[in-house]
C-alpha cells in the first residue's frame, strides 16, 4: 500500500493531520507513505513516525512570482518529484484549490473532501478534481476531519484515541527543577493574551518551584518574551529564560525537554498536544472544540481554556494545577 498525503499548511493544521499516518499503518503496517507540504513545516513532517518522504510544494513562494523562470523551473522539479512514483490512494486533507492541483497532478486514485467542515476553509474544486469525494460531518474536530477522511478513503474507520507518531530526540518527564514553557506567541493578534497576564502566572509558578521557558520565532515573539521576562525580573536569574530563534524541529526537541506547557491556540500549543505534555490551552474565543485538546481524545492532562472575553489568570492556574494532579 503506498499513499500520498497532501497537507501544505499551516502548522496546527500539519500536526492535526499527524494521526492520519498512524491511523494508515494500524491498518496496513507496511504502508509507504509520502506528504506534501510547505517546506517551513517539512522539519517536522519529517520526525512523524512512519513518513517515508517528504516532497516540498513552495505553493505560498511559487504564486507571488509565478511567471519567473525561476518560479517555473522549481515548479517543473516539483512535478516530476511527485510523479516519481504512482500511488495507491492520494489523500487531500486540506480541501483548498491550491491542495486538489497537487493531488490532481499525482498519480493514483485520488480522495478528497466533498464539503465544508465549521470553521475551516474549503474551496469547492477540492472537491471537483478527485476521484471519490468524501462527505464528512459538518460540526467534526480538525483531527478528527482527517481521520474520518483517511478512514474512508481506506474503507475502515479510525479505531481509539490518536496517536500522533511525532518523534523528538529525548524527553524528560522528570526532574528536580520542572520546567514549563510558556507559549504566548501566534499569527493572530486576537489570540494573544495580555503580557501583564502572563508575568502574574509567572509568579505563582515560580513560587509553586517551576522555571519558564519562553520561546520565540520572530521580532515580535522576542520582544514579548523579553517584556514577560522583564516583568519578572526579581526570578529572572535563575528561573526564567528566554530562547534564541530555532528552526521547528529545534523547537520540537527544546519543547520535549520541558514538563509542561502553557499557551495560546498556536501551532507550538498543538505540539504540545501531540508530545502527550501537560498542557492548558488558552481560548479567547469559543473554538476549543475544533482545535483543542479534548476529554474524548484521551488527553486526561491536557485542557482546552476558553474565557470571556479572555482566560482569567486565576482560572488559568486552576487550570494547570488541575492538570499537574491528572498527569501525576
Amino acid at each position: 500500500m503506498k499513499v500520498l498525503i497532501v497537507k501544505l499548511s499551516s502548522l496546527g493544521d500539519v500536526v492535526h493531520a499527524m494521526p492520519a499516518v498512524q491511523d494508515i499503518r494500524a491498518v496496513h503496517p507496511d504502508a509507504v507513505i509520502d506528504w506534501v507540504v510547505e517546506p517551513a513545516f517539512a522539519p517536522l513532517v519529517r520526525r512523524v513516525a512512519g513518513v517515508r518522504r517528504v516532497i516540498e510544494c513552495s505553493m505560498r513562494r511559487w504564486r507571488r512570482a509565478w511567471w519567473t523562470g525561476a518560479t517555473r523551473a522549481e515548479w517543473r522539479a516539483f512535478k516530476a518529484q511527485l510523479q516519481e512514483e504512482p500511488y495507491d490512494a492520494v489523500i487531500d486533507l486540506q480541501g483548498l484549490t491550491k491542495s486538489a492541483i497537487v493531488a490532481k497532478l499525482a498519480r493514483g486514485t485520488r480522495f478528497g473532501l466533498a464539503n465544508q467542515t465549521e470553521g475551516s476553509s474549503y474551496e469547492a474544486p477540492a472537491g471537483w478534481l478527485v476521484d471519490h469525494a468524501i462527505r464528512v460531518e459538518p460540526h467534526i474536530h480538525a483531527m478528527d476531519r482527517s481521520r474520518v477522511l483517511v478512514g474512508a478513503a481506506l474503507g475502515r474507520a479510525p479505531e481509539g484515541p490518536p496517536k500522533y507518531g511525532l518523534n523528538p530526540k529525548q524527553r524528560v518527564f522528570r526532574t528536580a527543577s520542572p520546567t514549563v514553557a510558556f507559549v504566548h506567541g501566534t499569527s493572530r493578534d486576537d489570540k494573544l493574551w495580555p503580557t501583564d497576564h502572563w508575568v502574574q502566572l509567572g509568579k505563582r509558578v515560580i513560587d509553586a518551584g517551576w522555571r519558564i521557558a519562553l520561546p520565540q520565532g520572530n521580532e515580535m515573539e522576542q520582544t514579548r518574551a523579553e517584556m514577560i521576562a522583564a516583568g519578572l525580573q526579581f526570578e529572572k536569574a535563575f528561573h526564567v529564560e528566554v530562547w534564541p530563534s530555532l528552526p521547528l524541529d529545534g523547537v520540537l526537541d527544546r519543547l520535549a525537554l520541558t514538563q509542561g506547557v502553557i499557551g495560546v491556540d498556536s501551532g507550538l500549543s498543538h505540539i504540545a498536544v501531540a508530545l502527550d505534555m501537560p498542557h492548558v490551552q488558552l481560548y479567547n474565543f469559543p473554538t476549543a472544540w475544533r482545535t483543542g485538546p479534548q476529554p474524548s481524545h484521551g488527553h486526561l492532562h491536557q485542557v482546552a481554556l476558553e474565557g470571556r472575553p479572555i482566560p482569567t489568570v486565576q482560572a488559568t492556574w486552576l487550570a494547570w494545577s488541575n492538570v499537574l494532579v491528572a498527569a501525576s
